[in-house]
């Protein structure tokens, strides 16, 4: 029983709903000092980089920067967070460009590239932006369910 708090979960798209060229919602993330610091902390990136300003500036950055594990977790949110809680990820390729800074907003954007009626798998393109230009570009293949659950 679901107490009357708490949200329902988003509902799972199938695979005969998503088409090719469906766009997925924005997705503004605030990049705070204290998310890049403890997402590197929560995945044992250690490298100075990511906590201490001194020391990355030191290395040439103009300030801490995200990690990609952070990267990588954000964009799974992302598109999960749109196929709803029974799609499974079936691959993740992505590639850093400019580095995520305290202070800015990530805005991640992204669009199904294609559909696989043979394993109801989708592709779909993401890109996540901020005040420099592109932070991270990739793909991702979701595999979705034939009917609603």
């Amino acid at each position: 029983m679901t107490r009357p708090d708490t949200p329902a979960l988003p509902a799972t798209r199938t695979h005969a709903e998503v088409a090719v060229g469906d766009v997925l919602p924005d997705l503004p993330v605030p990049v705070t000092r204290t998310l890049i610091v403890a997402t590197a902390l929560a995945s044992r990136d250690y490298q100075d980089v990511h906590h201490d300003p001194e020391l990355a500036r030191e290395s040439g950055s103009k300030d801490i920067f995200m990690n990609i594990l952070t990267s990588n977790g954000l964009v799974e949110r992302y598109v999960t967070g749109w196929a709803g809680p029974a799609a499974v990820v079936k691959a993740l390729r992505i590639r850093l460009g400019v580095p995520n800074h305290p202070g800015d907003t990530m805005v991640l954007t992204g669009t199904v590239t294609g559909k696989s009626d043979e394993d109801r798998s989708i592709d779909i393109a993401v890109k996540g932006t901020n005040g420099l230009g592109a932070h991270v570009t990739g793909t991702v293949t979701l595999h979705l369910p034939g009917e609603a659950r």
